[in-house]
């Protein structure tokens, strides 16, 4: 050993002893101490003395029920669905609110502000008929259900039924070759797949981490259940008596959502199995003990660190698709519209997977946002059958508050019961929003993983449509 390596180390030792003083000279006691406290509240909560009340008696209780092999998971989906049904209903008031006064108040304000100023009607269009209502849409359509599904994920995050939630689901995704956290991530998914991509930070494994964020998608975020609600209520419900018509809606809806828990399995263990090939990682959940939820902390942690920052994202992409969903209704080549054009194209190729143009053409200009999907649906299909006296004019996104009249304006543009459930199909198998690709990107830091997130699901979704419409033709045509 040279003079160098001996002074680095009388330096470490000298800093060493240095810092052991500073700690107290009963360091060791204190270790000592501390271990045989950690023993003893093991000790306290796993065994139980003659005569004696067990300790945590109500939680054992509890957990016998909440992760029993029989009543678990009936119990999670109960819970979980609870959690959808008050986002769904308590948003619908709000949402109604903030649309009435941004889109049916503020746009008509702008409107004239600009035509007082003679602003060119080609910037009108884009800036108000485009970007503004696109944003408008977004912040209607997104901020309620997520300012009320996250602080009630939150809220049994910190009340400690989560941490079951990973107990009960760990053996299916363990065999799917993925970590039992992933149930997690796609639990958090059903509210934003960018907040649940984030998530999966929880994840130690960077293999079974990529799987679960490549596979989040499936999880059917608050921006596509409107999508799946109205046209579950137009073509699903109005197959059955209108009594029955809300339970089977609502039963298609919960169908499509456990169908994408299932692909999530299936990509999952196909993943774990090729390119992340490996085994799944074992690990320790402790069940935290049950405890009232802090409710300060939770609405600051949902609304601030969840809800606008995700929010926020979802705006600045929202944006450029409002102008350029103007711009494809407005600039003409010849007598047909952009729009028009890449509609007629794409229409061949869309029904082969029972679908059509105006789909196709709602899913490329709407990355940035699930929630102006339907809008831009009715806008295209109105622009292409020349409905008149129906929605704002041409290349402006609309929807109607009657499940009536966008049954009509649907059926008019050639929609069937087909193209109905392959939309909802569709709308669970299609790739990420674009704020959900920012996040991908931002969490993997690699362009190779951010693009298999993005495609492998628009190429399961096309395929499953395929077999759909085959298997259609073959039984009902």
């Amino acid at each position: 050993m040279n003079d160098t390596h001996l002074k680095e180390r009388e330096n470490i030792l000298s800093e060493a002893n240095k810092a052991r003083w500073d700690l107290g000279i009963d360091l060791h006691d204190t270790v000592i101490e501390s271990i045989y406290e950690d023993a003893s509240r093991i000790a306290r909560k796993a065994v139980k003395q003659k005569g004696e009340k067990a300790a945590y008696a109500l939680d054992l209780r509890i957990d016998k029920i909440v992760t029993s092999r029989w009543l678990g998971f009936p119990i999670m989906f109960l819970l979980l669905a609870l959690v959808f049904w008050l986002t769904v209903t308590g948003a619908n008031y709000p949402s109604g609110l903030l649309a009435s006064f941004l889109i049916d108040y503020m746009h008509p304000i702008l409107k004239g502000a600009a035509a007082s100023i003679h602003m060119p009607w080609w910037l009108d269009g884009v800036l108000i008929d485009g970007a503004y209502l696109a944003m408008a849409w977004v912040i209607a359509v997104m901020l309620p259900p997520m300012a009320i599904f996250f602080p009630l994920f939150t809220l049994l995050e910190d009340l400690g039924y989560l941490p079951r939630v990973a107990f009960n689901m760990d053996s299916l995704f363990r065999k799917a070759g993925a970590h039992g956290k992933q149930a997690l991530t796609m639990s958090m998914g059903f509210g934003c797949n960018a907040a649940g991509v984030i998530a999966a930070r929880v994840i130690d494994s960077p293999r079974e981490r990529l799987i679960a964020i490549i596979t989040n998608n499936f999880s059917l975020c608050n921006g596509r259940w409107p999508t799946q609600i109205l046209i579950a209520s137009i073509f699903i419900g109005g197959l059955v008596p209108a009594q029955l018509a809300s339970v089977v809606s609502a039963g298609a809806v919960v169908g499509i959502a456990v169908l994408g828990i299932f692909f999530s399995l299936v990509v999952s263990w196909g993943l774990s199995k090729s390119v992340l090939r490996g085994e799944a990682s074992a690990f320790s959940l402790e069940l935290p003990p049950y405890r009232p939820p802090r409710i300060w902390q939770t609405l600051y942690t949902s609304l601030i660190d969840r809800t606008i920052i995700v929010l926020w994202r979802a705006v600045i992409f929202a944006v450029p698709a409002g102008i350029v969903i103007w711009l494809v209704a407005n600039v003409h080549i010849g007598e047909l519209s952009l729009a028009e054009y890449f509609i007629q194209w794409s229409n061949p190729f869309a029904f082969v997977f029972g679908l059509n143009g105006v789909i196709l053409l709602a899913y490329i200009i709407a990355i940035p946002a699930n929630e102006i999907v339907i809008p831009t649906i009715l806008m295209l299909t109105v622009l292409i059958t020349g409905a008149n006296g129906v929605g704002a004019g041409t290349g402006v996104i609309f929807e109607l508050n009657s499940v009536g009249d966008t049954a009509n304006i649907l059926h008019a543009g050639g929609w069937t019961l087909l193209t109905g459930l392959n939309l909802m199909l569709f709308s669970l198998l299609h790739n990420p929003c674009s704020t959900t690709i920012y996040t991908i990107f931002k969490e993997t830091r690699s362009v190779k993983w951010t693009v298999v997130s993005t495609f492998l699901p628009i190429v399961l979704g096309f395929m499953v449509c395929f077999f759909t419409t085959q298997i259609w033709y073959l039984f009902f045509v």
